[in-house]
């Protein structure tokens, strides 16, 4: 069983976080897309450099371990206040399931919060060699 968490530790750090740091690439390519998109939810445009920024950062922070724990609560934070601005048409099922799948990510940052980063991090690389 250690030989599963072990390596469950790492994969799972992998695909949750992912989808952020793919998504946070992409806006970069479809900046103009993206823009008009979140200005037509309300939210600025201006904004779209600090979401490229966290989405690739702390989704690359997550996957190498690396100050894991203040970067799941980054993206957790992320996830739902996401949630809130783009996917709360409750009378739309597919921005519900979004809504609903941005909570289960948020939940799963909160575990890697609370549990840390565990095996082949580089947060445990660092405290080994200290």
């Amino acid at each position: 069983m250690n030989k599963l968490q072990e390596l469950a530790a790492p994969v799972g750090r992998l695909l949750i976080a992912v989808i952020f740091f793919m998504a946070g690439f992409n806006k970069v390519f479809s900046y103009t897309d993206t823009h008009g998109y979140m200005e037509a939810m309300g939210v600025s445009g201006g904004l779209l450099p600090l979401v490229i920024l966290i989405e690739v950062v702390l989704g690359l922070a997550v996957i190498v371990g690396y100050k894991t724990r203040l970067a799941a609560i980054g993206l957790a934070g992320f996830s739902l206040v996401a949630a809130v601005l783009f996917h709360a048409d409750f009378n739309d099922q597919m921005q519900m399931t979004m809504f609903m799948k941005n909570f289960a990510i948020a939940g799963g940052f909160l575990l890697l919060t609370a549990h840390g980063a565990g095996a082949y991090s580089l947060d445990n690389r660092t405290r080994a060699a200290a």
